[in-house]
């Protein structure tokens, strides 16, 4: 009988072992579809909120920054808030904060009103990335680069939905009863994590960075360029695609179909350049990416428009892929093995670069040239080559020659 009880047991842990990090991935990529989406369903209200409250384009552009600018810049303070904290409840108060901010647009008659529930907003998603990145890794331990990259591919299945929805929304309601809805689904979402989510489960990341020394300080803060610089690119291009397509007398139509195709295949780079980081290695994941982004954009300057949507589908998944083999080595490289504030210092990078990296390319444009504009972009992605080669001996310091 003792027996049969001992073997029953083993089996029921191992079972354990086996649902629960699934369970993890599940409610992380849940939470960070949903903040994702939240991120992006803002420039469907944008345009209602410039008529009704007589804003100008600038005092538009300030609004969205309340709600990016506040999630870019806590990530760090809002990590370190909740690092004491059990990861399941700093999932579910994040969605409830953020839920809340959307609750206070709906509710709220003046615009002062509506931009506290932007901060508000802003505060709850800036707790969801570094937590829900350091779920992931916590539970697939020393590999967890692919179900990084399952993660950050769910960002993007938010912003394909929510945006649609909202816009569906606006043809049935007004936008403050849209926004009542989208405060509920947020609130669902955070019950929804409570059952979803483990209460406790072991901790199968190893640390197997360094926890001293600076290499790892070295290597981290090569990665946080490389980050930021990736982004840029992305960032750059994409500001730039739909004046290049109008020159090749694409329509407005046209525009959204590119930007559908370029969203579609990078959502496909995000779940594939996350394994192909596991199986190929770091280095020659980026360099191969970003190579090939740098090649397809410089050769969307000559194609025609036709040929042009062809290609954008492809460009996508490399200019998108490369962010999930970045993520996944953020673990790797976390100085002192701190996984949580690593994961917060690089979102703020790369959140900030893509808020400065458009207005650096837009100057230059406006001086020298569209076409110039875009071939900076492509020459971002060049930049990226030498630092990722730079980042060989940081990974092979801390004993992942073999992701190298």
């Amino acid at each position: 009988m003792s027996g049969s009880a001992s073997l029953a047991q083993t089996e029921t842990a191992a079972d354990a072992e086996t649902v629960e990090p699934r369970r993890s991935l599940f409610g992380a990529c849940l939470a960070h579809a949903l903040h994702d989406g939240y991120t992006d369903l803002l420039y469907v209200l944008l345009p209602i909120w410039q008529t009704e409250f007589g804003l100008s384009y600038a005092g538009v552009a300030a609004m969205r920054s309340l709600y990016y600018g506040t999630m870019g810049g806590l990530q760090v303070p809002a990590d370190r808030l909740v690092d004491r904290m059990p990861i399941r409840t700093a999932l579910v108060l994040s969605t409830l904060v953020a839920a809340a901010g959307f609750c206070v647009m709906a509710l709220t008659e003046s615009f002062w009103g509506l931009c506290t529930g932007l901060l508000l907003a802003g505060i709850g998603s800036s707790i969801q990335h570094p937590r829900g990145s350091l779920l992931v890794t916590q539970a697939f331990g020393n590999s967890a680069r692919g179900p990084l990259g399952i993660y950050n591919f769910s960002g993007d299945l938010g912003k394909a939905a929510f945006p649609v929805v909202v816009a569906l929304l606006l043809g049935l309601f007004a936008w403050r009863t849209t926004a009542s809805f989208i405060a509920v689904a947020g609130a669902v979402v955070a019950i929804s994590l409570l059952p979803i989510l483990p209460r406790a489960m072991p901790v199968r990341y190893d640390g197997k960075a360094s926890r001293e020394g600076s290499g790892d300080r070295r290597g981290f803060r090569l990665l946080l360029a490389i980050g930021g610089l990736d982004t840029a690119t992305r960032m750059g291009y994409l500001l730039f695609l739909p004046f290049l397509l109008h020159t090749k007398g694409g329509d407005q139509a046209t525009v959204g179909l590119s930007l559908a195709l370029v969203f579609a295949g990078g959502a496909f780079g995000k779940a594939a350049c996350g394994w192909l980081g596991e199986h190929l290695g770091v280095v020659r994941s980026v360099v191969a990416t970003e190579l090939a982004t740098a090649l397809l954009i410089a050769v969307t300057i000559p194609l025609p428009l036709t040929a042009t949507l062809v290609v954008l589908p492809l460009i996508g998944i490399f200019l998108n892929g490369t962010s999930s083999v970045l993520y996944g080595t953020v673990p790797e490289l976390a100085p002192r093995g701190d996984v949580g504030r690593a994961f917060a210092l690089f979102y703020t990078a790369v959140i900030g670069s893509g808020g400065v990296a458009p207005i650096a390319y837009g100057a230059l444009a406006d001086h020298m040239g569209e076409t110039l504009g875009v071939l900076a972009a492509a020459l971002t992605a060049l930049v990226i080559v030498p630092l990722v080669l730079g980042l060989r001996p940081a990974l092979v310091a801390t004993g992942s020659a073999e992701q190298a």
